[in-house]
């Protein structure tokens, strides 16, 4: 035995694992990879599909539909068979969580759509429409949440189902959900965000147990958590005069619970964009607060963003974005048209902004 093993070539070191983005080419459909980077032109044949055309006379169409962010088993195989048996076997996923099937066949393009179709995922999203909302995890996954993103972002699109599918909006419109007030989300058009309303309530006998003090005390953003002696034991407390309530202090210490089924609301904001295409990045700007956080199908927040969406549609010029459109219009009218109570704390225009908005490629001061 032990002659074996000293006859044994010598292990070799394993090579380092690299980590980061993996190279997307070896997962793309051949046409794409065949025609990276020498496209003619593009166009749109009808809402949902994005036609691609080479140089070299190539020729590939994109179905898109929508799905939701987080699925089961069940639907993913679903979605696999659609590929195998009406598309090419490729498929790829967009930042918004819609779904794209690729073919280089224009025949298949009708028999795809039917198929989307009659297995409920809806083919549309491109163009002057209204995008999947882009959204956090929620109850489902979130260590943190106030509210459910992805049960917001499922009411919502069912009342915004038609405006998905058609291409009839001014511009594209960007949503998005935030299950907190500190992690995820973006900027969109309209955003939807929780919005708590009290400070955490603390359980004092658990702290010392679950909670590494100096953590919480670093994570506040405005120094109100200090350390304490509650009962003769450790925990922490708060300058309530400080706190603006963002819900930070929570992860790293549960038992400073600041979910609330009352006090936790849901906010609109509204105006915001990342492109700077054509016109500088924009930050959004609060235009509805204290929504109840009713689900499962939030009625007061649907109805606030489908009015908002409704006038921006039918007052809006070709080609403006929501808040070129509120640019245009100013607040006041906004607030006019739209029939939103406005309050001293809406919107944002204190003086510190300036440093704020210095974000774009067209201006620095």
């Amino acid at each position: 035995m032990n002659q074996a093993v000293q006859a044994a070539a010598p292990a070799q070191k394993r090579k380092p694992k690299e980590t980061g983005v993996p190279d997307n080419k070896k997962f793309l459909h051949p046409a794409l990879v065949k025609n990276y980077g020498d496209w003619k032109y593009h166009d749109r044949p009808r809402p949902g599909v994005l036609h691609h055309v080479a140089h070299g006379g190539d020729e590939v169409w994109s179905v898109r539909a929508g799905t939701q962010r987080q699925m089961d088993v069940h639907t993913i195989r679903k979605l696999c068979d659609i590929a195998d048996n009406f598309a090419e076997g490729r498929v790829r996923f967009t930042i918004r969580s819609n779904i794209e099937f690729i073919v280089s066949d224009a025949a298949k393009v009708d028999p795809l759509i039917a198929e989307l179709e009659k297995s409920g995922f809806p083919v549309g999203g491109t163009g002057n429409s209204v995008s999947m909302i882009a959204h956090t995890q929620g109850w489902l996954h979130c260590d943190i949440p106030g509210t459910d993103a992805s049960g917001v972002v499922k009411a919502l699109m069912d009342e915004l189902y038609d405006e998905f599918k058609r291409e009839e909006m001014p511009n594209r419109v960007h949503l998005s959900t935030s299950c907190c007030e500190i992690n995820c989300g973006g900027q969109a058009d309209i955003a939807i965000i929780v919005q708590h309303t009290k400070p955490p309530v603390i359980n004092h006998d658990l702290v010392a147990n679950v909670c590494e003090r100096p953590t919480v005390v670093a994570r506040c953003p405005v120094a109100a958590i200090r350390p304490a002696m509650v009962n003769g034991k450790p925990s922490l407390e708060i300058d309530e005069t400080k706190c603006m309530c963002c819900g930070a202090c929570y992860p790293p210490c549960p038992p400073m619970q600041i979910n609330d089924p009352e006090n936790s609301k849901l906010a609109i904001w509204v105006g915001g964009k990342n492109s700077n295409a054509r016109g500088k990045p924009t930050f959004m700007k609060m235009v509805a607060s204290g929504l109840p956080n009713n689900a499962p199908r939030w009625p007061e927040v649907a109805e606030v963003v489908k009015n908002i969406i409704a006038v921006y549609k039918a007052d809006a010029r070709p080609w403006e974005r929501l808040a070129d459109w509120i640019d245009r219009i100013g607040w006041p009218r906004f607030f006019e048209k739209t029939g939103l109570p406005f309050t001293k704390y809406l919107i944002d225009d204190w003086r510190g902004s300036r440093a704020n908005l210095n974000a774009s490629t067209h201006i620095r001061f």
